[in-house]
């Protein structure tokens, strides 16, 4: 039996729908950070067992298990198995919690996690083409909402105001600024090339791109995505292009290699959540986690709550009472963007990067998924 720690985690710059990633194949994009991780660590590519990779649309490019595809196009040793999973917007920390497991297990001594979504190229639903069927039966009768009208109830539910919701946005907005000014994402980000067009230099991108210089009155301006409704372009995640990836190993072997273990991970879940509230499944995992470690808010650092709607991490805050300075504090989705399959990676190299940065020692992250789930894990700094 093996006892798991992470490595090291790093991840792409994320870039705007239709913006600086664009032009990048999903397995270019992935292959880079893949490849870029490794590097940076020094480390042997075929000590690495297996990969899994998150990826939502599983479709064209993004097709035929494109974490492997990834991983063979950047070079790296073709003996390494390689698995694609689809948990909705928790693939990303889903592979995660499997990598850790699997070492636990003691299947493997180490293995990566990873994530990607190239959305402006293979954009949501591409998976469900007209001549295949539905996704789901003809006499379906679960009210299950699209995010949209989930995240709208959810705020209904929990007394959210429109105002509410943009205060939070712009937070997000302010806070990822911040982070960038003070240069926390630094750590986390491999420089990606991307080629020029019509005989252009290549450029390397190194900065999120999805960040807004907004204020109050300019989100209060905004229409609703539904009419009558609370959420808006500002306070729901952006459309992005991106990629992420962690390194996982055995403790005995990541020491004997010279590593530093930086996090472990304490306890980890996918749950299904409320199906009318579809994304409020944070809610559940945070109670869910704390009562099966035995802990309490107060045990807690961090709190990493992905921002696919500010109703959604605003309910988890709000209904459990996690104070404001321990919640998203370098942003989130909405101010960085949101590429489905990698954001759980992201949010877990996030976590990691801020226990050490205010020396702190546990962090937990929850990712509402599709399909009404919630992804979430306890993570220890070492």
């Amino acid at each position: 039996m093996g006892n798991p720690v992470i490595v090291d985690t790093a991840r792409s710059p994320i870039g705007r729908r239709s913006g600086w990633l664009s032009g990048l194949h999903a397995a270019e994009l992935l292959g880079a950070v893949q490849k870029g991780i490794l590097d940076r660590l020094d480390l042997d590519p075929a000590l690495i067992e297996q990969v899994v990779g998150g990826c939502v649309t599983q479709a064209g490019e993004q097709s035929s298990n494109i974490t492997r595809t990834a991983w063979l196009y950047s070079g790296l040793p073709e003996r390494t198995g390689a698995t694609t999973i689809d948990a909705q917007c928790g693939s990303g920390q889903q592979s995660v919690n499997i990598v850790a497991a699997q070492i636990a297990a003691g299947v493997i001594d180490a293995g990566m996690a990873c994530g990607v979504e190239a959305m402006s190229r293979v954009p949501l639903l591409s998976n469900i083409p007209d001549n295949v069927g539905r996704p789901r039966p003809d006499k379906w009768s679960l009210d299950l909402p699209t995010q949209f009208v989930g995240a709208d109830r959810i705020a209904h539910r929990r007394g959210f105001t429109r105002a509410d919701l943009d205060e939070f946005g712009l937070r997000s907005q302010q806070r990822a600024a911040l982070a960038w000014q003070e240069r926390r994402f630094d750590r986390q980000i491999i420089p990606v090339e991307v080629p020029g067009t019509d005989g252009a230099e290549a450029t390397t991108v190194s900065r999120d791109q999805g960040l807004r210089d907004t204020s109050l009155e300019a989100l209060a301006a905004l229409a609703p995505v539904l009419e009558g409704g609370l959420h808006t372009a500002g306070t729901a995640s952006q459309i992005s292009d991106g990629a992420a990836a962690a390194v996982l190993m055995d403790e005995d072997l990541a020491r004997s290699l010279g590593l530093r273990p930086r996090a472990r991970i304490l306890r980890q879940c996918l749950l299904g959540s409320e199906v009318p509230y579809l994304l409020d499944g944070p809610v559940l995992a945070i109670e869910h986690l704390l009562a099966r470690t035995g802990m309490s808010l107060g045990d807690i650092d961090v709190f990493e709550v992905n921002e696919a709607f500010a109703a959604v991490a605003l309910s988890a805050a709000r209904t459990h009472g996690i104070d404001e300075d321990r919640l998203n504090v370098n942003g989130g989705a909405i101010a960085l963007g949101h590429p489905v399959g990698s954001s759980g990676v992201r949010l877990v190299g996030t976590a990691v990067d801020e226990l050490e940065r205010r020396d702190g020692g546990r962090a937990l992250v929850a990712v509402c998924a599709g399909g009404a789930m919630v992804s979430g894990a306890i993570i220890e700094r070492i």
